[in-house]
């Protein structure tokens, strides 16, 4: 997920806010994007515009069509699997790295955003369907505390570029697990502080795979794509 900077271009934000569109699902799937329509709704110009999109081609969020344009790259059940293999493995080492060499501001760091998680996972388990969105922002920043303290630059990089397309699978086809995701992120939570990081990453495999497993037992993303047909 991206967030906006000081000093950004307009070329820049209408990058962030389209990458950000796509990876939250307001646009969709295989959805043409048509040039005059996004221009308008980003307010760049259509040079600038085609920049963004080849951008977004190489970071695998649109696919160009040749002369016939770009559309938002399409899902599948055996992409989202092998995006939730590759996090799982980057997660796995930085959460190693990170629970050898956090201090105590990354402890506070970690907690301050568990708390903020957990907010958000209150609220979904009332059946609060609006804060969604912002619970998986709150997730995004729980896991991205938990790897903070790892020291590479590099490798956090990486593993936001990952996470953005296995929170787009979550956006799109991943259901909330209740109890279940809220007792496994207060494990990460126990183990971040104990410095615990074999059952952090013990836990986080089975937090992963089980949400992969849930969707999938609501027909992933082919439950997502006849959805998505209804409501055109």
């Amino acid at each position: 997920m991206t967030t906006a900077a000081i000093g950004d271009t307009v070329g820049e934000s209408a990058y962030r806010a389209i990458r950000n569109d796509i990876i939250f699902g307001r646009l969709q799937p295989s959805e043409r994007l048509r040039l005059e329509i996004l221009r308008k709704r980003y307010e760049v110009s259509v040079t600038t515009l085609r920049e963004i999109l080849n951008r977004l081609t190489s970071d695998g969020f649109v696919v160009a069509e040749g002369q016939k344009g770009f559309e938002v790259a399409p899902v599948s059940d055996q992409d989202l699997k092998e995006v939730a293999d590759l996090r799982i493995l980057l997660e796995s080492h930085a959460l190693e790295q990170s629970f050898a060499q956090g201090d105590l501001n990354w402890e506070a760091g970690v907690v301050a955003a568990y708390h903020k998680l957990n907010v958000m996972e209150k609220r979904m388990m009332n059946g609060d369907e609006t804060a969604r969105e912002g619970w998986k922002i709150a997730d995004w920043g729980f896991h991205r505390a938990l790897i903070a303290g790892c020291g590479s630059a590099l490798l956090i990089d990486i593993h936001g570029e990952v996470f953005d397309k296995y929170l787009r699978y979550q956006m799109l086809t991943l259901t909330y697990r209740g109890e279940v995701a809220v007792g496994e992120h207060k494990q990460l939570l126990d183990a971040a502080l104990a410095h615990d990081a074999k059952t952090a990453v013990a836990v986080l495999r089975k937090h992963l795979q089980g949400g992969i497993e849930h969707s999938l037992k609501y027909g992933g993303t082919r439950a997502k794509a006849q959805k998505s047909k209804r409501d055109t």
